[in-house]
């Protein structure tokens, strides 16, 4: 599998913005290391927030140092890894303004090997805040390669950004950084509609912005085995995207849906349910479908 296989039609629509100078070069040092994915689709609703929480508590579970990116003004991601408001002293809004590293924004969690750097509201207003900066695509960049300035702190093996529902200039900014992106898609009846506009911006984004950004796979959410049009987008999907499917899918399922409130990723909440347990072939594939883009 390479990076051009799944490209996204060249339509219209929502604006990667021209980049108004060169983008920063990655560290000589760092070709490849840390992974930085983003996952990303501009409905909600869908399981961005779910993925990234349990697929990087997955990756951790194996061994794997990981760090989660809330670009989410909701911060859900953060809540769901039981980090209350009052305890972001430091968030993805500081990291953006140049007030602070990524590494000094990244906090431990409940999870052994997993980090956060946690979200505010302050997000709402930072498209507005730096909208006329010129480097305003590539702030996350430079966020990211710092990491690598920071030896004293977790040395991470992946990045995970969990985008907000929408395709705004935080979505491409994690697009800019990342090395591709995770689409989650839920079994409903306009998945395919959603997943052309993504695709689409995926494509914008790497002719614009990020030449190397690739489609790394999408998984299938929310998935309802008794529903027959659940199997019907699941068999329409692989239809149309083919190999880019992950072989697993996510199912609906009640104990994924609680943990959140409990403030644990479903992996730990109940790590026998068939969420938790989804959660981890899928971390499973990702780390096979690596070894192949790597090697690309």
């Amino acid at each position: 599998m390479t990076d051009r296989q799944y490209s996204a039609p060249s339509h219209s629509g929502p604006s990667a913005r021209e980049p108004d100078h060169e983008p920063p070069e990655w560290p000589a040092q760092l070709p490849r290391q840390p992974r930085i994915l983003a996952i990303a689709n501009q409905k909600g609703g869908v399981g961005k927030t779910t993925t990234a929480i349990n697929l990087g508590t997955a990756l951790a579970a194996i061994g794997e140092s990981v760090l989660i990116v809330d670009l989410d003004p909701q911060g859900n991601a953060s809540t769901g890894l039981g980090v209350e408001r009052a305890h972001r002293l430091h968030s993805t809004y500081d990291v953006l303004m140049d007030e602070m590293p990524l590494a000094e924004a990244a906090q431990e969690t409940a999870v052994p090997r997993l980090y956060l750097a946690p979200s505010t509201l302050d997000l709402l207003g930072v498209e507005l805040e730096i909208a006329n900066f010129p480097d305003r695509s590539f702030r996350m960049r430079k966020a990211v390669a710092s990491l690598q300035d920071s030896p004293s702190g977790p040395q991470f093996t992946y990045v995970l950004f969990d985008c907000p529902p929408s395709l705004n200039l935080l979505t491409i900014n994690a697009m800019a950084s990342s090395h591709a992106v995770l689409v989650p898609l839920q079994c409903e009846f306009f998945a395919l509609e959603g997943l052309s506009q993504i695709l689409e911006t995926v494509e914008r984004v790497r002719r614009g912005l990020n030449p190397d950004l690739a489609i790394h796979g999408i998984v299938l959410t929310m998935f309802d085995g008794r529903n027959k049009l659940s199997m019907q987008v699941v068999e329409d999907v692989r239809t149309h995207m083919g190999e880019a499917v992950y072989n697993t899918v996510i199912p609906r399922n009640v104990r994924i849906s609680e943990a959140p409130s409990h403030g644990k990723p479903a992996i730990l909440y109940d790590l026998n349910c068939a969420g938790s347990q989804a959660y981890l072939r899928l971390a499973s594939e990702i780390i096979q479908r690596e070894r192949l883009l790597c090697a690309a």
